[in-house]
């Protein structure tokens, strides 16, 4: 299944340009919504899309995504669920690559072996744990492996460079570099602390890059796509969710706030 995300990128390579991965909250508002919310990204240029799994207590997001993680438990919602919607999503004709943005816990509880071998059934293309560290990672690897699904891994400016070789050896699909230190949340400002970052990565892996944390217009894309291979957005998209009042307007708005942060 991670064929998907090498294809995708060996495409973008290809093509010269940079990708454009997007982050959503699965079951902000609902479930249903969330199906459409995956339509609309993968047709409104997409390359891989994150599907956030609602934790109770995201210790690494900011307040936009703890928000939504909040709206989405009280529907409520399990992983189960969202799995389901995954495979709506493929149903519908969706090829893009879809990734599983999650903590430990939610996985835990559901059974490692269960979900991988749920996630390669339904068509999810790769996981990525916020807080599985690379020391605690080889049997959740192993298991992914087996299934040809990629195992996403974090990497952040604050990790020196023997750690960031043990990510990159765990890594597959691609790494997820986080552009500061922190929690997740739009900026304004711009920093180079990514771009030294993505450069110390390339030492160790040949894996493509997305950088993410606080990527929140064109403008911020279009400096990550000088250096990186993927630039991923997500308070910014969750914000336009939160400010919707129903279903129809939360497609509009994040409809219309992808083309702008896509204009040429």
């Amino acid at each position: 299944m991670s064929n998907r995300i090498r294809n995708e990128f060996a495409k973008l390579k290809a093509e010269n340009r940079g990708g454009f991965v997007p982050f959503i909250v699965a079951g902000d508002p609902n479930l249903e919504t969330t199906k459409d919310l995956i339509l609309l990204l993968a047709e409104n240029g997409a390359n891989v899309i994150e599907l956030g799994v609602p934790f109770s207590d995201p210790v690494a997001d900011g307040i936009t995504i703890q928000a939504s993680a909040e709206r989405a438990l009280r529907n409520p919602i399990n992983v189960k669920d969202i799995l389901e919607i995954v495979a709506k999503a493929r149903q519908a004709g969706c090829e893009t690559p879809i990734i599983l943005f999650s903590y430990y816990n939610p996985i835990l509880q559901f059974g490692l072996r269960k979900l991988v071998a749920e996630a390669e059934k339904i068509g999810v293309d790769g996981i990525l744990i916020t807080d599985l560290v690379p020391e605690e990672a080889e049997e959740f690897r192993g298991l992914l492996t087996e299934r040809d699904l990629a195992l996403i891994m974090l990497a952040a400016p604050t990790s020196s460079d023997e750690r960031l070789q043990k990510i990159c050896e765990k890594a597959s699909g691609f790494v997820y570099a986080v552009s500061r230190a922190g929690v997740t949340g739009a900026r304004i400002d711009s920093s180079n602390d990514a771009e030294i970052l993505v450069k110390r990565l390339r030492k160790f892996t040949d894996l493509p890059i997305a950088v993410g944390f606080g990527i929140s217009n064109a403008q911020q894309i279009q400096e990550v796509w000088q250096y990186a291979e993927a630039a991923v957005i997500g308070s910014a998209i969750v914000s336009e969710i939160a400010r919707s009042s129903n279903s129809v307007e939360t497609i509009e708005n994040v409809r219309h706030f992808v083309k702008e942060l896509l204009v040429e």
